[in-house]
């Protein structure tokens, strides 16, 4: 398998090709800025479409991950994220193995890698606030 492209923000890796609009949707809706106390806040992401990681899983992330990589979080867009209604993408935590991955709605993925990546919320503060279906849609 390939090894994830070293970058300064977050990756958001295509792991199901099976449906190139959904795709490309997701991608606006994480493009789209996040309105916070009248700023605009933008998801600090790159995106990966390179079918060399279709099938990817949390389980199987480990071995896409070179030893330079020094990003925290990892978005997976999964067949789950593309068939969806909401485009649930799974958040995947490297720092903490023991941690299960949780999924986030892409209008809150700005919210998400901001505050994970500068350390202004813990894990924990995401988690707590997870739908009963384990999506991230927001704080309550």
């Amino acid at each position: 398998m390939d090894k994830l492209p070293e970058s300064d923000d977050a990756p958001v890796v295509r792991t199901d090709f099976s449906d190139p609009g959904a795709w490309e949707a997701i991608c606006k809706a994480i493009r789209t800025p996040f309105r916070l106390g009248g700023y605009e806040v933008l998801a600090n992401v790159d995106f990966v479409d390179d079918p060399s990681f279709e099938g990817l899983t949390p389980e199987t992330l480990p071995s896409a991950i070179g030893t330079g990589f020094q990003r925290r979080l990892v978005f997976l867009v999964d067949r789950t994220t593309l068939t969806h209604q909401e485009h649930p993408i799974l958040v995947v935590d490297l720092f903490e193995k023991r941690r299960r991955p949780f999924r986030v709605i892409p209008s809150e993925m700005a919210s998400v890698e901001n505050n994970l990546s500068l350390a202004n919320l813990d894990y924990r503060d995401f988690v707590r606030n997870l739908g009963p279906d384990g999506i991230f849609r927001g704080f309550r």
